[in-house]
Order: C-alpha cells, then sequence, then structure tokens
C-alpha cells in the first residue's frame, strides 16, 4: 500500500490582504463600477438613436425617481462587474493594482460556485462593515469559503511550503 506524504498548503493570516488593500479595492472597484454603468449609459444612448427611439435616454433621464430600478441596475452591474472579473482572473480592477487575490481555504482559484456566493453576499446591507468589524474578512469572504490575500506574499509562502515537503520516493 502507498502512502501519500504530500502535504496540503491552507492559508493562514501572513498572506492576508491588509486593511489598506481591501479598502483600496473597495474604492477603486467602486469606481469601476460607476465608469462601467457611464460606458453602458452611453453605447445604449448609440444605440436608441441608431434605432430612432429616446427609450434608453428616458430611462437614464428618470432612474434617479425610480429607487428600484436605480437599485436593480446598480446590484446587476455589481453581480455583473464581480462575476465576471473574479471568475475569469479571481481579481477585479481593484485587486489587480493592489496585488491581491480572491484564493480558496488551499490558496487556489475558487471554483464560479464560490465566487457566485460571493458576489451575491456584497448584496447584503452592510457587507462593506463586515470586513471592519471582523478583522478584514468580510461576510462575503467567510460565507462563500473564500480569502483575499497578498498574491506575491501567498506564491512565496506556498513555494516554501512545498519546497520544504517531503517527497515520497517510494514506488
Amino acid at each position: 500500500m502507498e502512502e501519500d506524504n504530500k502535504r496540503q498548503y491552507y492559508v493562514d493570516e501572513y498572506v492576508f490582504a491588509s486593511m489598506g488593500q481591501r479598502f483600496l479595492n473597495y474604492l477603486l472597484d467602486a469606481f469601476m463600477q460607476f465608469i462601467f454603468m457611464v460606458v453602458l449609459a452611453i453605447v445604449s444612448f448609440i444605440i436608441g438613436d441608431l434605432l430612432g427611439t429616446k427609450k434608453p435616454v428616458e430611462f437614464v433621464a428618470k432612474l434617479d425617481q425610480n429607487r428600484i430600478a436605480l437599485y436593480t441596475v446598480t446590484y446587476a452591474m455589481t453581480l455583473i462587474y464581480y462575476n465576471v472579473f473574479e471568475i475569469l482572473f479571481a481579481r477585479t480592477i481593484g485587486k489587480f493594482i493592489t496585488g491581491t487575490v480572491v484564493v480558496n481555504e488551499f490558496g487556489e482559484k475558487p471554483s464560479h460556485e464560490n465566487i457566485l456566493i460571493r458576489s451575491l453576499c456584497r448584496l447584503i446591507p452592510f457587507n462593506p462593515l463586515s470586513v471592519l468589524m471582523f478583522g478584514g474578512r468580510g461576510w462575503h469572504d467567510s460565507i462563500s469559503k473564500t480569502y483575499v490575500v497578498d498574491k506575491k506574499a501567498l506564491e512565496e509562502e506556498k513555494r516554501t511550503f512545498y519546497k520544504s515537503t517531503p517527497i515520497n520516493t517510494e514506488a
């Protein structure tokens, strides 16, 4: 019977993103979502103009008067932004800039399901404050079983961990 001596790496607090990185991620990603919404509005205006309709312009002009529509558009943008970037890259634009990445407990890219749960949890009221209240790990992290870590620190710690792991030479 072959014995497996391979150890499994688990994320620890030494690689967690700092509160400063998390806050900057939040600000940068909020700004990028705003930019994407402006671009979407401009594109819808252009398409509406090409089709000869003023409906997109009217919708955007009245958006601030209809809270349900405003929240629906904002929440949809949040879900699209985080799901697209974190499913494809495990990083948003903010995380690219700050050198952080979303990982699972093993320091690997999370599953699509974990990212979807993570994104949905961002819609929980006061979720941004949960990062401050719970030592840098918000509800969207803990519920989805994900971590935001410093990418370089994670790579170095994993390299050190696996370098020191004994290799089973028995066949």
